[in-house]
């Protein structure tokens, strides 16, 4: 089993291959969610090519078949209403059976609103209630360091959701203690539940200075463009005595019409009717056959560059 789960930790892919999975699980989320009738997949989609390069291209250390295993990476989702990328990347990475996600919010199922510990593999914490996750995160981080791991934990945080005070709080008590194992990621998509950022909560920009000056190693990136995240990912794991801030700028439903459509809050909570569907689908496959017309090439990324010697 060790030799099977070390093939598997030191797996690389190409930013092509990369892309592509991002577009496949993004079907996935339009498709289950108009099955459900419910759900977020606007929130979903701005974070799905962030999650894809977190967990697919060898920065974060996992072994599928043994989901409680002591030195793995934690991902916490804080932005718990995301949960539909959350079971895609999850069943990608064989956590459970992919065609489970066609049972998403049923009465039984254990794809459940939002994400629940005690119910699916993976799943690091129980999200949903906002603002807390961050709080999750660095306590997970600090365990690393009493217990002599070295694991790295990652939360994904929403724009709407750094209203809260708590995500503060956490952000000063992850400076103090410098706790460098802990790397946040902003899916800054620009709206939230009853309208933009920007309206809602003015004061929340400049989003970067706040954070340089919560004593965070910050960078900002565009979180639909692959290589980009792979590298910010790869870049933040050689911080010393930080923890660290990945701002990514994203479009909450990932520029597709439907949701671009509602200029209030780009279809917060609400799933695709089918005609919306038909056409989201249509603009991703478009997109995929302009994008991947260019040049790509392979990240230079290896797991001992995330982690040393595996």
């Amino acid at each position: 089993m060790t030799m099977i789960r070390e093939r598997q930790l030191r797996s690389r892919t190409s930013i092509k291959e990369l892309q592509e999975t991002a577009w496949r699980l993004s079907r996935q989320i339009l498709e289950m969610t108009t099955e459900a009738g419910s759900g977020h997949p606007s929130s979903s989609l701005s974070a799905i090519d962030v999650m894809t390069a977190l967990y697919f291209s060898g920065v974060m250390r996992y072994y599928s078949q043994e989901p409680q295993w002591a030195e793995r990476d934690r991902f916490v989702l804080s932005k718990g209403h995301a949960a539909p990328a959350l079971y895609a990347v999850l069943a990608e990475a064989g956590y459970f059976d992919p065609d489970m996600l066609s049972t998403l919010r049923d009465t039984d199922s254990p794809l459940e609103g939002h994400p629940n510990m005690r119910a699916l593999p993976g799943v690091e914490a129980s999200t949903g209630s906002l603002g807390q996750g961050l709080s999750i995160g660095l306590g997970h981080a600090l365990a690393a360091r009493l217990d002599g791991l070295s694991y790295r934990v990652y939360v994904l945080i929403g724009d709407g959701e750094s209203d809260e005070g708590q995500i503060w709080e956490a952000a000063m008590a992850a400076a103090k203690y410098q706790v460098d194992n802990l790397t946040a990621v902003l899916d800054y998509n620009d709206f939230q539940q009853t309208g933009s950022v920007e309206d809602v909560m003015p004061s929340l920009a400049p989003v970067s200075d706040k954070w340089e000056a919560f004593g965070w190693n910050v960078r900002e990136i565009n979180g639909h463009d692959m290589r980009q995240c792979v590298t910010a990912l790869q870049d933040v794991a050689r911080v010393n005595d930080q923890p660290q801030m990945i701002i990514a700028h994203t479009r909450k439903g990932r520029g597709l019409s439907p949701f671009e459509k509602d200029s209030v809050n780009r279809k917060h909570g609400e799933a695709l009717d089918e005609e919306e569907l038909a056409t989201a689908l249509a603009e991703l496959d478009e997109e995929k056959a302009t994008v991947l017309a260019g040049d790509v090439e392979k990240p230079e990324l290896t797991p001992e560059d995330v982690h040393g010697e595996v």
